[in-house]
């Protein structure tokens, strides 16, 4: 009878857990007044949609932009209406320097209630087999997509601690698999390992850490323009073009551009999931914001086999 004791115990802790989370989720929602946030990646797409949901909700947002002389950013400036509470700032992931002054600037213009939120939306796309990209190109997605994610969290983690506030990271479903942008896939199963790591350390703080897993969202967030076959071609090493010929290019650059040409146009589908990740109770640790049959190919990459995912996934590029 006492050997089942901890068996008993684990199964009512597993039942009385989702009850728990509802309870909190049930509770009332953070007051966005008096709060800074500092999101990454707001020349356009979901930052930049972002910064303005979060400054129309009340908080005090830094919006990180890569060009913030560009029209992304003015006309981020102009659409808030310049009410002091938004503010864009020179914000190159990559640069260390811009990340230091990033931080000089929050700490010198924090409202009363301090720093809540971080949230790291920088990220670039692109396409190509793993041969077809240079070395320069799998350093230059690192830097930005993984590495720039885990500069800014360092650089911002002492004042997340002193408030105990949130970190939300973009991810994607392409995290699971991919098709055509492996380069990309890596970087963002990467991330979320990062976000992992990081989850747990951070709960002795009151730091809640959430993942943000979009489906298709190309249309909307302009991250992964159309491919062109020839411009691939001509960039091709002499190598690559004696195993690959023009033909082979033409039929995978189609095939990506016709996936992309049916992504969501909504984008603020996804945002209502950022904002849920930092002004809930009880917010998630992952928000998969996908169509069914995308979220249905996630279920099968976790459920079955390699091989069989393989076969698959190699039957759907042979189409």
């Amino acid at each position: 009878m006492w050997a089942a004791a901890p068996l008993l115990l684990l199964l009512l802790f597993l039942l009385l857990l989702p009850l728990a989370w509802l309870c909190r989720r049930g509770a009332a929602r953070l007051e966005p007044a008096g709060r800074a946030v500092l999101i990454t990646g707001c020349d356009s797409g979901f930052g930049h949609l972002l910064a303005l949901r979060l400054h129309r909700l009340g908080f005090t947002v830094f919006a990180g932009c890569l060009s913030p002389g560009g029209d992304g950013a003015r006309r981020l400036q102009l659409e808030a209406g310049g009410t002091g509470r938004l503010r864009v700032l020179q914000l190159d992931v990559t640069c260390a320097r811009d990340v230091r002054a990033a931080k000089e600037l929050v700490l010198s213009h924090l409202p009363e209630r301090g720093f809540w939120g971080l949230v790291n939306n920088a990220g670039i796309s692109t396409f190509g087999e793993t041969g077809w990209l240079p070395m320069e190109t799998y350093e230059k997605f690192a830097d930005v997509n993984l590495l720039g994610s885990i500069r800014t969290t360092l650089a911002f983690l002492p004042l997340l601690r002193k408030y105990k506030g949130r970190i939300v990271f973009m991810s994607s479903i392409i995290a699971y698999f991919t098709l055509g942008n492996g380069i990309y896939s890596m970087t963002k199963a990467a991330i979320e390992k990062f976000c992992d790591a990081l989850r747990l350390e951070m709960k002795k703080f009151g730091v809640q850490v959430c993942i943000i897993q979009p489906g298709n969202y190309a249309p909307s967030t302009k991250i992964q323009p159309p491919v062109s076959a020839e411009q691939i071609w001509s960039e091709l090493s002499e190598e690559e073009k004696a195993v690959y010929n023009k033909e082979y290019v033409e039929e995978r650059a189609n095939f990506f551009n016709s996936i992309l040409s049916e992504g969501s146009t909504n984008g603020n589908e996804v945002v209502d999931a950022m904002v849920d990740a930092l002004t809930s109770p009880a917010p998630k640790a992952r928000y998969m914001v996908a169509k069914l049959k995308e979220k249905a190919l996630v279920f099968l990459c976790a459920l079955f086999p390699t091989v069989v995912m393989d076969s698959v996934l190699s039957y759907a590029l042979s189409k």
